[in-house]
């Protein structure tokens, strides 16, 4: 094919990069017969992966991943989770669809944190909630439409003044915030290690494996570049990339984010890191920044989307600098140690598309950048609908599916003609 089954990406991800290294699982060589084929070991795939051994005992399954564990995507995002279910664009109209929501989501949660639990399986996971933090008029007013879907449905919350979050977080930058308490932050590399070596004994796992083609001859082939798997069904959880085989090409495009690590911040500077000792912040702009305090010393900024292409490195540790610095100036000389960017598939609707292609063939993606709790609800349903188990009428009646995307030249200009919309709208988000 012409173009990469997967992302190739340009950086190292400082998650993994801060963790001891892992031996990953040996590329696949040869040619197997299997019952079950997933392309992708991300949340998705390695979800589709546990619940289809947990539904058929008997059968063969094996997961093909790209790239290593812990440098894809799954391992690349800011590390939040939990159940809830709250954008930031929702109304008090919408209370009830994100009540089923969150049972879906809760659902799928407790399945993960029993996996965690029972596997020991160390990401530093932990409920301390996050904050919902407005900048600006507007953003203030996203955040208040939070808050009263937040009253209606009796969800823990709490009002912070300006005063309140820089308390909280060492900087005075915004105005307004709302703080949630159903929200866990981890390590996602660590977490998405721990998951694949967890896996069952007799699912294999094949890393380092790109699938360069699949096709339909009576049972699926997939083409490696070391042999070919035979497989009755296939689940494809590679998210944007899908569409290189493909499928799903009017559905979603793919998006890289960024995000950048401190240096160890020195003792005498870590007040300004505020006096919570573990904390997040969602923006209330689609466009604006994720912040994080991670350890006692190190904070993150997650910003910027490029569209189907990584931008350059000086642009990136540039732009993640100018965030950093307008949040806290008194940290200017504080460096980073670890930028890097990943990969999310946008939809243009929000909804993801899941379930069936063809006879055998079964798709996720499109988890518009919302993917531990949400992928794994997913795959979970995913692997059911494959063995014909389970009711997923609420599944796809509160989810949706996702909706037409123009075609390239005029998706990339719409990318670019709404991006600047939005930055604009955004203003201090950013």
């Amino acid at each position: 094919m012409s173009k990469l089954t997967y992302p190739d990406y340009s950086n190292i991800c400082g998650w993994n990069a801060m963790l001891p290294p892992r031996a990953p699982r040996p590329a696949f060589d040869g040619d197997i017969n299997v019952d079950f084929a997933v392309i992708g070991a991300g949340y998705t795939g390695l979800a589709v992966a546990r619940r289809l051994r947990e539904l058929r005992p008997d059968a063969r399954i094996a997961v093909v991943e790209a790239t290593t564990v812990g440098e894809g995507s799954s391992a690349r995002n800011s590390g939040f989770t939990g159940t809830d279910v709250l954008p930031r664009n929702i109304t008090v109209e919408m209370s009830e669809k994100a009540r089923l929501q969150s049972k879906l989501f809760s659902e799928a949660f407790q399945w993960l944190t029993d996996i965690i639990r029972e596997n020991n399986i160390q990401c530093d996971m932990q409920q301390v909630g996050a904050i919902r933090g407005a900048a600006t008029e507007r953003g203030e007013a996203s955040v208040r439409s939070v808050l009263e879907v937040a009253k209606k449905l009796g969800v823990t919350h709490q009002e912070l003044s300006r005063s309140d979050i820089a308390e909280r977080i060492g900087t005075d930058y915004y105005r307004f915030g709302l703080y949630l308490s159903d929200t866990w932050l981890l390590q996602p590399a660590a977490l998405i290690r721990g998951l694949a070596d967890a896996l069952p004994s007799d699912v294999e796992l094949y890393e380092n494996t790109p699938v360069e083609r699949i096709q339909h001859q009576g049972d699926w082939i997939l083409s490696t570049r070391s042999g070919q798997i035979r497989a009755k069904n296939i689940a494809l959880a590679n998210n944007g990339f899908i569409r290189r085989f493909g499928y799903l090409n009017t559905k979603m495009t793919t998006i890289y984010t960024y995000a950048a690590v401190t240096e160890s911040v020195p003792e005498a500077d870590r007040a300004l890191l505020g006096q919570d000792q573990s904390w997040g912040l969602l923006p209330s702009h689609r466009l604006g920044t994720t912040l994080r305090r991670i350890g006692s010393d190190r904070l993150m900024v997650r910003s910027l989307y490029a569209h189907e292409k990584e931008l350059t490195q000086t642009y990136v540790e540039a732009e993640l600098r100018n965030r950093f610095e307008r949040r806290w100036p008194g940290l200017r000389h504080v460096q980073f140690e670890y930028v890097w960017g990943g990969t999310t598939a946008l939809t243009m609707n929000g909804a993801p598309w899941w379930g069936k292609l063809e006879d055998g063939l079964y798709a996720s993606g499109g988890c518009n950048g919302s993917g531990i709790a949400k992928g794994t609800m997913l795959g979970r349903h995913l692997a059911e609908l494959m063995c014909g188990f389970g009711d997923h009428s609420v599944l796809e009646q509160v989810m949706g599916q996702a909706s037409f995307i123009a075609p390239e030249p005029f998706r990339s200009i719409g990318f670019r003609v709404i991006s600047a919309l939005e930055s604009r709208k955004a203003g201090r988000e950013i």
